[in-house]
């Protein structure tokens, strides 16, 4: 028989319990707080939750972890990353403190064109082994499911082994990772200035890249970059419209640098979510509030451009649209590992609730992944997903802003961070 461990002796449990879908709204209001209550985990999934002398009686027999006092929540969902990269890019951060804007970086041949000349001339065990601290320090805030993008080859081969990467780290970590084809990051240096270059990549990416990424399973979605001066409107609905097609769900950066109408495409077409959103128009924050793709917001982004603006998450909510929350953690523009750093942003920044923010972070994460059924809340039947925090309430982990306080974490009921 599988053995049982059990979760006792948490000041308080964030449950997050409730309906396996997104949530909107006032039902981001409730976080599911209790106390006095423990979970009861067995091989990969949570069988109860109950308080802790009834565990007790039930599973005599079972080990216990002891929360000493500490919140025990569900692991963090980190629905937006670009984990597999080479070098930092330093440089950017002090141009950009100079007044050089972040697209005009990329048109002289930096952002992200510097990580695809980076990525290329690196090996596979090389990406691996750079991407494995990194989600080890992911992990040791608190993140349990961790989606990871391509988007630094910008070859079909070198998008293929960033994903042949990116399946090597969800075979071989005790993290759940989750694969994006983000060909569609930037036109490629090679093909931006010649007459028919960038209809050339997009065919490259449908044709030959999408279909082995479909067939192989090396990732559930396919991502573009949808900005002015980057893709166009028309040219995401066509390439993602021709991913959904072969079964890659579709995800979107969307509106977060200008308004271009992305938000309104996801919605259109049925995307999982619509990514940063800083720049969405009022047609945009409609258009998501009544659809079911999640509007996945990004603070750590804008503060480390120093944009002085935020996406308009209260509005989202307001409005009746699903918000969650991400790190990005890339190179560019969010070297952030630090999760709970992202929840203080939440509420200091985007003006949410504690308990709207452990949601944006779980439940509406998971969502944008398409694992709400999955992940995100600690009920019976769920994955073992779970986080103990040096905190005895939940509103004190986004208000101790910086500080690492996750004392161990486990994905499928398995250790990502300490308390081994």
């Amino acid at each position: 028989m599988t053995p049982t461990t059990l979760f006792l002796n948490a000041a308080q449990t964030l449950t997050a319990a409730g309906p396996a879908r997104a949530r909107r709204g006032g039902e981001m209001a409730d976080a599911g707080v209790q106390q006095g209550i423990g979970v009861a985990v067995q091989g990969e999934r949570i069988v109860a939750v109950d308080r802790d002398d009834v565990l007790r009686q039930r599973f005599p027999d079972a080990l216990e972890v002891d929360c000493d006092r500490g919140l025990l929540a569900p692991g963090f969902v980190d629905s937006h990353t670009h984990t597999v990269f080479g070098a930092a890019r330093f440089a950017e951060h002090e141009l950009r403190a100079t007044g050089v804007p972040y697209l005009e970086i990329a048109r002289r041949g930096g952002g992200i064109h510097s990580s695809v000349r980076d990525l290329r001339a690196r090996t596979d065990d090389e990406l691996f082994t750079l991407a494995v601290p990194r989600l080890a320090r992911l992990a040791a805030g608190g993140v349990t499911t961790v989606e990871i993008k391509s988007g630094y080859g910008l070859t079909v081969a070198d998008e293929l082994r960033t994903l042949q990467v990116i399946r090597r780290l969800a075979q071989t970590q005790p993290q759940v990772i989750v694969a994006t084809c983000l060909g569609a990051h930037e036109v490629p240096l090679e093909f931006r200035d010649r007459a028919g270059g960038r209809q050339e990549w997009l065919a490259l990416l449908m044709h030959e890249l999408f279909p082995v990424v479909a067939r192989e399973g090396l990732a559930e979605f396919a991502d573009i970059f949808c900005e002015p001066g980057v893709f166009t409107v028309e040219e995401a609905r066509e390439l993602l419209q021709h991913g959904q097609r072969l079964g890659l769900r579709a995800k979107l950066h969307a509106d977060e640098l200008h308004d271009g109408g992305a938000a309104a495409l996801a919605a259109d077409i049925g995307a999982v979510s619509a990514d940063h959103l800083a720049a969405i128009a009022p047609s945009g924050i409609a258009a998501l509030a009544a659809s079911d793709t999640v509007a996945t917001v990004l603070p750590g982004t804008m503060l480390f451009l120093g944009t002085g603006r935020q996406a308009p998450a209260r509005k989202l909510i307001e409005a009746g649209a699903a918000v969650a929350l991400a790190t990005d953690f890339n190179p560019g523009t969010s070297p952030l590992t630090s999760y709970p750093l992202v929840m203080t942003l939440a509420v200091s920044e985007l003006r949410l609730s504690a308990s709207e923010a452990w949601i944006a972070a779980t439940v509406n994460g998971a969502a944008a992944l398409g694992l709400a059924g999955e992940t995100g809340q600690l009920a019976p039947g769920f994955r073992a997903d779970l986080a103990i925090h040096a905190v005895d309430d939940f509103r004190a982990l986004p208000y101790w802003f910086g500080e690492r306080l996750c004392v161990g974490s486990w994905a499928r009921g398995r250790a990502c961070h300490p308390m081994r």
